[in-house]
């Protein structure tokens, strides 16, 4: 996969930066991101007890849960585009007071449940453009190997993030309300722009010649259009192809969160026991993400896609083997890990893999796909689980996710281990 390196991808040189935090670009951009990350964990632990407690309804609560992730699939894919077509700091900024503003209506007391779900659903839509933006904006800031640090850096400050605002957000609603948890949320957001707004530096819109449809075709047409194009970019280029996939792979590997609590109940573990099992791969994520970017030379680090890949898939095929607690805890630990590094790598690979014009576009593509991949992984393992046992769902989607690994290494044998002829684009 030589077409992948920089120029100083081979090995890290003495002079260069060895933090992407040398960047001050790059630590406004990850302030801003950590800071709404923790606030959308806020806003979804609200939102569940503020349904729940006006409706009664467990289904409803997860409903409205849902809907924090769902439409992401589609806000990436038909408006990543606008990271192409304006400039990226712009985008951010403006997605980010719009978010601002729709939750300070969420926030309102007594608002129907259907216009809150509305305002919900166009929230989580519009992040879809400003984490094109942020993405696509990434590998202009971090040259050679710093991208793939940063993109690690990102992924453990999430999953911290993330699990901050959990835990932030069960107290703020018993402090506040979660109207009031609702209000810091959309703080987060205002805080994010001005971040943004005032620590990046400007950068001219990038246009891509036919990234845009005509102006006078119809607003729908358009972002059909978009999210066309960038399916284009994305499985039409060998290459992009390639490393696309092997992100949609990994995005399987979240089950053992989503069946975390079932497989404790299986095993007779109880409650403290749960949480264990639910830290464990966000705990295997942060520790593997480190050790790939900051510890692995980068010369060894980019033929590493596969093997993590088949390695997070062997560790969940095994559950079913495991004894006990703390077996199931240290395989899917591991997992996590594998699966991250595998991330992290492909990520990086895609990004400098895509021109920068049309980045945005093919981000989203890849972002939408990954949330796809997640979704039908949740929703399928869960009804095997249901059906069968939590243990063996898992080393049935682990079986699975080996076999997925061996057609994504043939994809690369086809193609996408090499550079394309012709320009990148």
């Amino acid at each position: 996969m030589s077409d992948t390196r920089g120029p100083d991808d081979g090995a890290d040189a003495a002079d260069e930066p060895t933090t992407p935090f040398r960047s001050p670009d790059f630590r406004a951009l990850f302030a801003a991101e950590a800071l709404s990350t923790a606030g959308d964990q806020v806003a979804r632990v609200a939102l569940s007890i503020l349904v729940l407690e006006r409706t009664g309804s467990v289904a409803w609560s997860a409903t409205f849960y849902a809907l924090t992730f769902l439409p992401a699939l589609f806000g990436a894919l038909l408006l990543g585009h606008l990271a192409d077509r304006f400039p990226r700091r712009a985008v951010m900024v403006v997605t980010d007071l719009l978010r601002a503003g729709l939750v300070v209506l969420m926030a309102l007391p007594g608002l129907p449940l259907p216009l809150l779900s509305a305002l919900l659903v166009l929230v989580v839509l519009i992040r879809g453009p400003n984490t094109a933006a942020r993405s696509a904006l990434l590998p202009d800031l971090l040259p050679g190997a710093l991208l793939t640090r940063g993109m690690a850096v990102r992924q453990v400050s999430v999953q911290v993030a993330q699990v901050a605002g959990f835990g932030a957000g069960g107290v703020l609603v018993a402090l506040m309300t979660p109207s009031g948890a609702l209000l810091i949320d959309a703080g987060t957001f205002a805080v994010s722009a001005v971040i943004v707004g005032f620590g990046l530096r400007a950068r001219s819109a990038i246009r891509a010649g036919g990234a845009a449809a005509p102006d006078r075709t119809a607003s729908a047409a358009r972002w059909l259009h978009g999210a066309r194009t960038g399916l284009g970019l994305v499985l039409g280029h060998p290459r992009r192809r390639y490393l696309v996939i092997a992100c949609w792979v990994v995005g399987i590997y979240m089950l053992p969160e989503a069946l975390a609590a079932a497989h404790a109940v299986a095993i007779g573990a109880g409650p403290a026991e749960t949480g264990v099992l639910m830290a464990a791969n966000p705990a295997g994520s942060v520790v593997g993400a480190a050790l790939f970017a900051f510890v692995l030379p980068a010369r060894n680090r980019e033929g590493g896609i596969v093997p993590l890949a088949a390695g997070a898939a062997v560790c969940l095929a095994l559950t079913p083997l495991a004894p006990g607690l703390w077996a199931a805890v240290g395989l899917w630990a591991l997992s996590g890990g594998c699966a991250t590094a595998c991330l992290v790598q492909a990520q990086s690979e895609f990004a400098r893999a895509t021109p920068s014009e049309v980045r945005g576009s093919a981000t989203g593509v890849a972002a939408s796909g990954l949330v796809a991949s997640q979704g039908v992984a949740v929703l399928l393992g869960g009804l095997l689980a249901d059906r069968t046992d939590p243990a063996l769902a898992l080393g049935v989607f682990g079986i699975l996710g080996v076999v997925l690994a061996l057609v994504v290494r043939q994809l690369g044998r086809l193609g996408g281990d090499h550079p394309a002829p012709g320009p990148a684009g």
